[in-house]
């Protein structure tokens, strides 16, 4: 039998992946009017149908969830229409693709919002840093906390996401709780301060997450679905003061509702781990790094892990049994042909920065595959 590697093919479910490569959710702010994918995007997606498996874009599952603008919704039908444009054309070159279920919560602006309104959180708490508005960078304001009432809606909100996700076309959903957003506002306790039900303990602020996940997966069987996890990233002014007990508890409660996958964002495999203080002492403690080898025996579905990975990187995460799969961000905006690039190892095209969030073509759909 030959070893494991990136090209191996996997099940993934009911799917069958002709490789282990994934092409990572990245926001590219290029939606249509009404915040619906145009052909434009189709496109896109099926220059890059030579992934096993593409997660799309994050896309707001109600004008609630919105944060940035030119981000894709699925809460509309000019959106599911628009998004039948994406998932028509990615199968059609054989490839398979689920959708990235999203709400910012807190992460937006008022100028975003539905009538003005202040963003929602777990609690009145503002993060340091700026909004992306349509009227360029302004201060982030103190969000609203939801009411306790409230949450059965924010459930509501995903559900309906998910049925509008299999009414455009998708072969699945991710959830996103990473990153900062509204879900991970929840998980972490530098933004949770509640006091009811979904705050204080680690399975309170897992809650939201195991509700959400559980009516997706009433949409879509539970091997369709996957959850999106993001430990140690601090992106969007997050943290929580013990991790380790804090997305163990989720990932075990997650690991029980038996979905499809956990995707993973890694540390970052060139810093250390950081310090923490303990709450007994104060002291400081070297955080266990979370890593795929870290959460495989809490798991027993799919993970797939990411982190700027390369070939001889994933392979050997793969190899060790850590991760099943491994996804790719910014060498797959610049290389649709990525899993040919790393067959043969290179080259790559170099990505251009200045042309990841928002514009047209340029720096899109332009990248020349390998021979041209």
């Amino acid at each position: 039998m030959s070893a494991i590697d990136l090209f191996s093919s996997f099940r993934l479910g009911a799917l069958d992946l002709p490789n282990r490569i994934v092409m990572a959710p990245m926001t590219r702010n290029r939606a249509g009017p009404g915040n619906a994918p145009t052909p434009l995007n189709a496109t896109y997606y099926a220059q890059r149908v030579g992934a096993g498996l593409i997660v799309s874009e994050a896309s707001q599952v109600s004008p609630q969830g919105l944060g940035y603008p030119g981000t894709p919704g699925i809460h509309s039908e000019a959106q599911i229409a628009g998004w039948q444009l994406v998932t028509e054309a990615v199968h059609a070159a054989g490839g398979r693709i689920f959708l990235q279920l999203w709400h910012v919560g807190r992460i937006s602006h008022p100028s975003l919002q539905p009538d003005g309104a202040l963003p929602v959180a777990p609690s009145a708490i503002a993060p340091v840093g700026q909004a992306w508005t349509l009227d360029g960078m302004k201060p982030y304001v103190t969000p609203r906390a939801l009411d306790t009432a409230e949450l059965p809606g924010i459930v509501a909100q995903f559900r309906q996401g998910a049925a509008n996700a299999k009414a455009a076309g998708f072969d699945g959903v991710e959830v996103h709780a990473a990153n900062g957003y509204l879900l991970d506002q929840f998980l972490r306790d530098k933004t949770n301060r509640r006091t009811d039900r979904y705050g204080g303990s680690a399975e309170n602020r897992a809650r939201l997450l195991i509700e959400v996940t559980e009516a997706v997966a009433g949409v879509w069987s539970g091997e369709r679905v996957g959850v999106h996890l993001s430990p140690t990233n601090p992106f969007n002014d997050i943290a929580d003061s013990d991790p380790e007990q804090t997305f163990a508890t989720a990932v075990r409660a997650l690991d029980r509702l038996g979905v499809s996958y956990l995707h993973l964002v890694e540390p970052d495999p060139i810093e250390p781990a950081p310090s923490l203080p303990s709450p007994a002492s104060g002291a400081g403690k070297t955080m266990t790094p979370l890593d795929a080898a870290f959460f495989r025996p809490l798991w027993r579905g799919t993970l797939i892990a990411n982190k700027g990975y390369d070939l001889a990187r994933a392979n050997a995460v793969l190899q060790r049994g850590a991760a099943d799969l491994v996804s790719f961000a910014t060498l797959f905006i610049a290389n649709p042909d990525l899993p040919e690039r790393l067959r043969r190892s290179g080259p790559f095209n170099a990505a251009e920065r200045k042309t990841f969030y928002g514009g047209s073509a340029a720096g899109y759909t332009d990248y020349p595959p390998l021979g041209t």
